[in-house]
C-alpha cells in the first residue's frame, strides 16, 4: 500500500466519508496477504518506499502470475525480475499492461516509473557479455525513479575505451560497475572518480574464473576506497542499492 493510499484511507475516515467497518476492510490484508503458496508483503511500499519485487527463478508460472495480479491491483508499477518469454506471455494474458526488457529478464506491470530526480546512475560494463547483469541493474534503478546513463564495453583490456567517456563517468551521482574476467575494472573506476562505486562480479569468464568467484574476489579486495561488491549476478540488488541512495534526501 502506497503512503498516499494509506494517507486517503484515513483523511477519509477522519471527514466521516467511511465508517470503521470499511476501513477495517479495506485494511484487512495489511501488513500481508497469505495466498496459501506466498504472503504478499502489502506492507513493504510503505515501509521501504518500493513494493515486493517478484523474484520468478524457480517458481511455478501460475504462482508468478497470481503474485503479480495480486501486487498489481494495489501498486502502480510491479516488477518481477529473472522472467523469461515464456512467464512474460503467461503474465501479459491475465495484464495486458506487462512489458518484458528481455536484455533484463525483467518484466513490468503498471504504469511506466517516472523520474523523481534530476541526478543520474552510471551503469558501467566490461564487455558485452555483461550487458544482461548490467541491464537488470539499470533496468532496477530507472523502475525506482532513477535517471540511468549507460556506458558498455569499456573493459580494462581497451582502457583508453574507459578514459574516453571520463565525463560520463563525472556526471553521475552514483556508479555500478559490472564486470566478469578478473573483475578490475571496479578498482580502474574507483580509483577515478569522488562518487559511490557498486561493483557486481559476473560468472563470464573462462574456467579460473570460477563463475565469478574470481572477479568478486578482485573487488572484495578493492584497493580504492568507496567501492561496495555486490553478489555474483545480482544486478537487480546493484540496481536497488544504487536507487537508495541516489534518491536520499528525494522523499519526504
Amino acid at each position: 500500500m502506497k503512503k498516499e493510499k494509506l494517507r486517503q484511507l484515513l483523511q477519509n475516515l477522519h471527514d466521516q466519508k467511511i465508517d470503521v467497518d470499511c476501513a477495517m476492510g479495506i485494511l484487512k490484508d495489511f501488513p500481508y496477504e497469505e495466498l496459501g503458496f506466498a504472503k504478499i508483503d502489502t506492507h513493504r511500499s510503505l515501509r521501504r518506499g518500493f513494493p515486493e519485487v517478484v523474484f520468478c527463478q524457480g517458481k511455478p508460472i501460475d504462482q508468478i502470475v497470481a503474485i503479480v495480479c495480486r501486487l498489481a491491483s494495489s501498486e502502480r508499477t510491479v516488477m518481477a525480475t529473472r522472467a523469461n518469454e515464456k512467464i512474460f506471455k503467461a503474465i501479459q494474458a491475465a495484464r495486458g499492461d506487462a512489458v518484458f526488457h528481455e536484455s533484463a529478464n525483467i518484466i513490468l506491470v503498471g504504469e511506466e516509473p517516472k523520474h523523481v530526480t534530476d541526478k543520474c546512475i552510471g551503469i558501467v560494463s566490461a564487455g558485452t557479455s555483461d550487458i544482461p547483469v548490467a541491464e537488470e541493474a539499470a533496468v532496477t534503478a530507472e523502475v525506482m525513479g532513477n535517471p540511468v546513463v549507460r556506458l558498455y564495453d569499456v573493459g580494462v583490456a581497451g582502457i583508453h575505451r574507459l578514459l574516453d567517456n571520463k565525463d560520463k563517468l563525472h556526471a553521475a551521482n552514483v556508479l555500478i560497475v559490472v564486470a566478469g574476467m578478473e573483475g578490475a575494472l571496479a578498482s580502474v573506476v574507483g580509483g577515478l572518480v569522488n562518487k559511490p562505486v557498486i561493483a557486481v562480479p559476473t560468472s563470464v569468464g573462462y574456467g579460473a574464473s570460477f563463475n565469478g568467484l574470481a572477479p568478486l574476489l578482485t573487488m572484495l579486495n578493492c584497493c580504492a576506497p568507496g567501492v561496495a561488491v555486490m553478489n555474483i549476478d545480482n544486478g537487480f540488488g546493484a540496481g536497488y542499492f544504487a536507487g537508495l541512495v541516489n534518491l536520499m534526501g528525494e522523499h519526504k
